[in-house]
C-alpha cells in the first residue's frame, strides 16, 4: 500500500516535470536571430578534425560559407598530413581563397583529451577576439555567426553555445539517440536554465571571449577532461562571466551506427554527466515518466492506475514529438511518438549502469574518469 502510494506520487511528480520541460521548450524562441548592435567583433573558428566521412565536406564547408560581416579566421587542426582530413581541408581552403583559413598539423600531446589537445596547439595562431570551437560533424546555417554574435553585446557574457540536432537518424539505434538529443536534451537544458543561470556549455558550437578563455587558463584547463564543453562553461561561469544559449540550431551528422555503438555512447554520456553533476543526475530518474507510470500500474492495477498510465504515455509521446518538430523543423513521423517510450525503458537500464563503474570508451580507447572529470587512459593488457 505504501509502495504503490509512493510510486503514484513520484508518477505525478514525473508528469509535472515533463509538462514543465514542455512549457519552457515551447516558450523558448528557437531558431530566432539576435543582430549585433555594437561593433561587430572579429572571430576565429577552431575546427579540430580527425578522419573524414561522407558528411565531412558539407559540414566543414558550411563554416567557409558563413555570411559574416566581420573579420573571420578559420583554423583546421589535424594530427598529421597522412590524415585524409588534411587533404580535404586543404581543398576547401583553395576553394574559398577569400577566407583567412589554414590547416595546421598539431604537434605534441598536451593531455588525455585528443580533441582539446589540438585546441591547445591551435591557440598560438588565434588572431581575433571571439574564439569559436566546433566539432567536425557540425553543419552550420550560413547565418549562424551573424545571428548569434549579438549576444556578446552584453559585456558580461563570456560564452555562447548552441542547441544542436541529430540530423540523420538513419538506423533504429540512431532514432533512439535522436530522442535523447532532439527531444529530451535541449528541453532539459532549458529546464535547468529556468531554475538558475547556465553554468555549463553545449559542445557542438561554443563561442567564447578570448579574454575569458585566457582568464580560465586557456584550453589547458580542460585538456584532461572528457566533458570539456561542460567544464569550459563551468570555469567561465566561476570566473564571473555569463553563459548564454543561442537560439540558432546547428545540425550534427553521424555515420550510421548500430545498437552496440549507440548504447556505448549513451552509457559514456550518462557516466560523464553523473561525474559532473552527481546529485542532479541521481534525481534525473524522476523525469522518466514511462518508468513511474508503469511501476504504479504494476503495483496497483486499477482504473486509476490504468488511466494515469494512458495519460502519462500520451503526454510523453506527444511532448517528445513536438520537441523534435520544433528543433528539427522536419516532418513528424510515427517513430517520433513510439521511440520516446522505448527510450525511457532503455534509459532506466543505462541509468543503473552509470553507477556500476567509472570507465568509458571513447575513440577506441578506454579511460577511467575521476570524481573531478579527469580522463586517465587505461592501458590495454598485452
Amino acid at each position: 500500500m505504501i509502495a504503490d502510494l509512493i510510486f503514484g506520487i513520484i508518477g505525478l511528480i514525473s508528469l509535472g516535470i515533463t509538462v514543465w520541460q514542455f512549457i519552457v521548450a515551447i516558450r523558448f524562441s528557437l531558431h530566432s536571430r539576435i543582430a549585433c548592435k555594437k561593433d561587430i567583433p572579429s572571430v576565429t573558428i577552431l575546427k579540430p578534425v580527425k578522419g573524414v566521412d561522407e558528411f565531412s565536406f558539407n559540414c566543414l564547408s558550411s563554416w567557409m560559407k558563413q555570411q559574416y560581416p566581420g573579420k573571420m579566421q578559420i583554423l583546421f587542426g589535424v594530427d598529421s598530413k597522412d590524415d585524409p582530413a588534411f587533404n580535404l581541408c586543404s581543398e576547401l581552403i583553395k576553394a574559398f581563397p577569400q577566407i583567412d583559413a589554414q590547416v595546421v598539423v598539431c604537434e605534441g600531446v598536451y593531455g588525455s583529451n585528443s580533441k582539446v589537445s589540438k585546441l591547445v596547439y591551435l591557440t598560438q595562431f588565434i588572431k581575433n577576439e571571439i574564439v569559436i570551437i566546433s566539432d567536425a560533424d557540425v553543419l552550420a546555417p550560413t547565418d549562424l555567426l551573424q545571428g548569434s554574435i549579438g549576444i556578446f553585446d552584453n559585456d558580461e557574457v563570456g560564452l555562447v553555445c548552441c542547441c544542436y540536432a541529430l540530423a540523420n537518424p538513419d538506423t533504429l539505434a540512431m532514432k533512439l539517440e535522436a530522442v535523447a538529443i532532439n527531444s529530451d536534451f535541449w528541453s532539459q537544458v532549458l529546464q535547468a536554465r529556468s531554475m538558475k543561470p547556465l553554468n555549463f556549455a553545449l559542445g557542438a558550437v561554443m563561442m567564447i571571449r578570448r579574454k575569458a578563455l585566457e582568464k580560465i587558463g586557456g584550453f589547458n584547463s580542460v585538456v584532461n577532461r572528457l566533458a570539456d564543453d561542460y567544464w569550459l562553461g563551468r570555469l567561465v561561469s566561476e570566473n564571473g562571466y555569463k553563459v548564454e544559449l543561442s537560439a540558432v540550431v546547428v545540425e550534427c551528422y553521424h555515420r550510421p551506427t548500430g545498437w552496440r555503438e549507440t548504447l556505448s555512447h549513451q552509457c559514456r554520456w550518462a557516466r560523464t554527466i553523473r561525474v559532473c553533476e552527481p546529485i542532479s543526475y541521481f534525481f534525473s530518474i524522476l523525469s522518466n515518466l514511462t518508468l513511474w507510470a508503469t511501476l504504479f500500474l504494476i503495483l496497483r492495477p486499477s482504473g486509476y492506475s490504468v488511466g494515469f498510465f494512458v495519460v502519462a504515455i500520451l503526454t510523453r509521446s506527444l511532448t517528445a514529438a513536438v520537441h523534435q518538430k520544433k528543433l528539427t523543423r522536419a516532418k513528424t513521423k510515427l517513430w517520433h511518438f513510439v521511440m520516446p517510450v522505448i527510450k525511457d525503458v532503455i534509459q532506466f537500464i543505462i541509468w543503473i549502469l552509470s553507477f556500476t563503474g567509472n570507465t568509458v570508451e571513447w575513440r577506441e580507447k578506454k579511460y577511467k574518469i575521476t570524481s573531478d572529470g579527469i580522463m586517465i587512459p587505461i592501458k590495454s593488457k598485452q
